[in-house]
């Protein structure tokens, strides 16, 4: 029996584990004890937490393992490919675990490459030479409205959109208090249409799964509401994206696992890259939604790169597949929202309040 470690143990990693014990794989999960409702799922628990990578290599080491993922999880992404790394199993290099974590060092290798991206500025700190003086000289040439979030985090925590000059300190402190990396991006902000791209590589061959529409709150904070697939984008618009995305890919040099890229697309057509993840898309997109509107079984391709096996998947438009989120007026983060429905063609499939 072959012994898959998973990275994460909240109910994001459950369908990770529901499908690989379905394949009949023994699983192993890390993470810390509060929340972990794939602790009584998997067959082993080890209660660390997930950036523990040099604990969790020497571990997965003992276990013997053959392969290790995570599935919607950032802060997770980069263990993982330390652990694959070290122990020569198939996953992305920890450089590009790094590079998609790390927005700003995203953002300097998508730019390095080509890809379009807004204008940005890294502050370190309220204290930092690029906020004193006028505000940083008007945080060097970036005109208003402006997009601040942390480097370093996901689900919509601490993005703020600032239309005054003055909402600019309290903003970047916000980000600074919850980065990990005590860094905060402000950055040109993109009016348009929010989509994701959800794909799946395998040893540097990216594949196309679906591209997802977007419905967020808007301004401060774009928590997100909805997620819809297909995109009902013009075919054409659809193959230039897929073709940025495989370039932005190489960029970053996630070669292996899901990937989950979110764009904003202008009245004028420019397609510009928000941020990529070398992992799946949370909120049910990967997990759920991908499956029920193509019939790819999303999760199960992301183990089975992950043991090392060939993959080659061939989605197909099968229906519509949508999540629905319930949320309070004032919401701002995801983590704030209350309950959600998934639905096929129309049809609830799953509800939770």
């Amino acid at each position: 029996m072959k012994t898959i470690a998973i990275i994460g143990a909240s109910y994001l990693q459950r369908p990770v584990v529901v499908r690989a014990k379905e394949m009949g794989l023994r699983t192993i999960c890390f993470a810390w004890a509060e929340g972990a409702v794939c602790k009584e799922l998997c067959d082993v628990f080890y209660p660390i937490s997930i950036t523990e990578k040099e604990e969790i290599l020497r571990i997965c080491r003992e276990e013997q393992i053959d392969g290790i993922c995570t599935i919607a999880s950032d802060v997770a992404a980069p263990t993982v490919a330390y652990v694959a790394e070290q122990m020569g199993l198939v996953g992305n290099s920890y450089e590009a675990a790094i590079k998609a974590h790390d927005k700003h060092v995203m953002r300097e290798a998508l730019v390095n490459a080509g890809v379009d991206c807004p204008a940005f500025r890294v502050v370190n700190g309220l204290e930092d030479e690029r906020m004193s003086g006028l505000v940083g000289e008007r945080i060097r040439g970036l005109e208003l409205p402006l997009i601040v979030k942390p480097t370093d985090r996901s689900g919509s925590l601490a993005v703020t959109k600032v239309t005054r000059w003055e909402e600019l300190k309290p903003a970047v402190g916000k980000a600074l208090e919850v980065s990990l990396a005590h860094e905060a991006l402000v950055e040109e902000y993109i009016e348009g249409r929010e989509i994701s791209v959800e794909m799946i590589s395998c040893r540097g061959v990216h594949y196309a799964l679906q591209i997802t529409d977007k419905v967020t709150t808007g301004a401060p904070h774009f928590v997100e509401l909805a997620h819809h697939q297909p995109s009902d984008l013009p075919a054409e618009m659809q193959k230039r994206i897929f073709e940025i995305t495989r370039r932005a890919l190489d960029a970053l040099g996630l070669t292996n696992g899901a990937s989950h890229s979110e764009y904003r697309i202008t009245k004028e057509g420019r397609i510009v890259v928000m941020e990529i993840g070398g992992r799946m898309g949370g909120d049910f997109i990967g997990s759920d939604l991908v499956k029920l509107s193509t019939g790819y079984d999303f999760v199960e391709g992301v183990i089975r790169v992950a043991l090392g096996e060939e993959i080659k998947p061939e989605p197909k438009q099968i229906g519509r597949s949508s999540v629905v989120f319930e949320a309070p007026e004032n919401v701002s983060c995801s983590a704030e929202r209350t309950g959600y429905v998934i639905y096929q063609d129309g049809v609830e499939v799953q509800k939770q309040k």
